[in-house]
């Protein structure tokens, strides 16, 4: 199978990506969080902050506001306990962390490279199951990571940089190819917690999705057929760092190049599973979205939006959300069944779109020098029951603050029949967001690397949606089991490769509390 029939038949046609008789091997399922042997850890505190309102991190980045950091952004934060059958009375017991993962499986992982006074300067493992820090290589690579990011920042002056990579086993072995959609999406949400939290630790944070891959990966002793890096985070206490030099520092420079310059290392880890399966066209698509050298490197801006006729709803205006991080956090979660209609008023949805929207503009390596307030990705949404809106699907314009009508009518029925699978009730839900793109995913530019950036940057938005959610006291669940085909026919969306599509799918609105135990893991 060719790699562009694979990837449209991931979005269009899923049943023909995996195979039929694919069963999953429960008993072998790997962990949810990587493990280290026999290297050197650094424990993290656990006296979290409970508030993250105005709370803006110690005024030097230490120890203890990396921990800190890092346990907001991907730590175990919960432990649940919940009924699975009244028959049986037998209980699922699962960890939870504030980012949402397709199945609850977590395929990211996390590595920073710290340059602080507390410990050795080097890259380290975030080891989640103890909150601590794994090292695995100790240096300075400031010039190293400089040529891998194409020599556009001047890595000395950030006093850290966040990896998030991808193990492709993690949840691979219960969605077999269909991982691959939910990969980026992953690593797109938990980027999209990482820039939340650096906000309120007073980091200047941006992400580059450009990088030679095969450097980095030799850099942080990955191998590629297993993981590999899907962003790099900078982080520094100077927002000027972010002015991106586009002089693209000597020259370009090549992954072989580069890989030379350091010893590899092999770390050994434990993953539990004693049957690792093959996955063959997630590692043919990984080495095809790889680049080799910075030459390749280009700015990518969103293209025009086709102008849609249909009714022009101005949403009233609203003042950004004053929340609490960390209690918004903690309240969220993703209702199945557990949706309660309720009335929706025109300021709760305004002030859900903005928030979204607003705080979704962040730094890239993407937009080039400037800080593009047009995203590649969109909002649309089918509503029903919001005060003196009519029910239908729209499309929501983030540069007027408005809805454009697309389709009249109440919506949900159809949204129910476009389901995989019956895990929540549709008649229960007053908001349904989808997240569209561009259907080329900008392959032109960037080749197959843009499907997992376009991915990534939907994940980004979603995260935006469930922290906006919830601190208006609503929930949201993103869903990717639902007819693609139906929803771009519904908003009118899908004329040809150049025109755009359903990424996935939130429905969004008050919730019942869920009749499970649940308990904080800080002290």
């Amino acid at each position: 199978m060719s790699l562009e029939t694979f990837l449209y038949n991931l979005h269009f046609d899923i049943e023909k990506a995996s195979p039929p008789d694919w069963e999953v091997d429960w008993d072998d399922a790997p962990l949810k969080y990587k493990l280290y042997r026999d290297l050197p850890v650094f424990p993290l505190s656990l006296e979290v902050p409970l508030s993250l309102e105005g709370y803006n991190g110690p005024s030097k980045q230490d120890l203890k506001g990396i921990g800190h950091f890092l346990w907001y952004a991907y730590g175990l934060t919960q432990v649940s306990q919940s009924l699975i059958s009244l028959e049986s009375g037998d209980l699922m017991q699962s960890f939870r962390r504030f980012p949402p993962s397709g199945g609850a499986l977590y395929p990211s992982e996390l590595y920073v490279y710290l340059k602080m006074d507390e410990l050795p300067a080097g890259i380290y493992h975030y080891d989640v199951a103890h909150h601590r820090l794994v090292l695995l290589r100790e240096g300075d690579f400031d010039s190293y990571l400089t040529k891998a990011l194409g020599g556009k920042f001047d890595m000395s002056t950030s006093f850290g940089t966040v990896f998030v990579s991808t193990m492709f086993w993690k949840n691979f072995y219960k969605y077999n190819n269909f991982s691959y959609r939910l990969q980026g999406l992953d690593a797109g949400v938990l980027i999209g917690q990482l820039l939340e939290v650096a906000k309120r630790f007073g980091i200047a944070a941006g992400v580059c999705f450009q990088f030679l891959d095969r450097a980095l990966n030799h850099l942080l002793g990955l191998s590629d057929e297993e993981e590999s890096t899907y962003a790099v985070i900078p982080l520094s206490a100077d927002t000027k760092f972010w002015c991106a030099d586009e002089s693209n520092g000597n020259g370009p420079v090549t992954s072989t190049e580069l890989c030379r310059e350091l010893t590899g290392i092999q770390p050994e880890h434990y993953v539990r599973s004693q049957r690792i399966r093959e996955f063959p066209m997630l590692t043919k698509l990984n080495e095809a979205s790889m680049i080799e050298s910075t030459q390749s490197f280009r700015p990518i801006k969103p293209k025009d939006g086709a102008e849609c006729e249909g009714k022009v709803i101005a949403l009233p205006i609203v003042k950004r959300l004053s929340y609490d991080l960390a209690s918004v956090c903690r309240n969220r979660f993703s209702p199945e069944m557990d949706f309660v209609l309720g009335k929706v008023s025109q300021l709760q949805l305004a002030a859900l779109l903005q928030e979204a929207s607003a705080s979704f503009s962040y730094r890239n390596d993407l937009d080039g020098t400037n800080e593009n307030n047009e995203h590649r990705v969109s909002l649309y949404a089918c509503l029903y029951n919001v005060e003196d809106i009519q029910d239908g699907a729209y499309h929501y314009d983030s540069t007027t603050h408005s809805l454009r009508q697309i389709q009249s009518g109440d919506h949900r029925l159809r949204l129910q029949y476009g389901m995989s699978l019956d895990t929540m009730n549709f008649q229960q839900v007053p908001i349904c967001i989808h997240v569209v793109g561009d259907r080329d995913h900008s392959k032109t530019q960037l080749g197959y690397r843009g499907y997992r950036i376009q991915h990534m940057e939907a994940g980004m938005l979603v995260q935006r949606l469930l922290i906006a959610s919830s601190a208006l006291g609503m929930n949201g669940h993103p869903l990717l089991g639902f007819d693609v085909k139906m929803c771009d026919e519904l908003y009118k969306i899908g004329g040809g490769p150049q025109g755009k599509t359903s990424l996935i799918q939130i429905p969004i609105g008050h919730y019942r509390n869920r009749p499970w135990l649940i308990g904080s893991l800080n002290s």
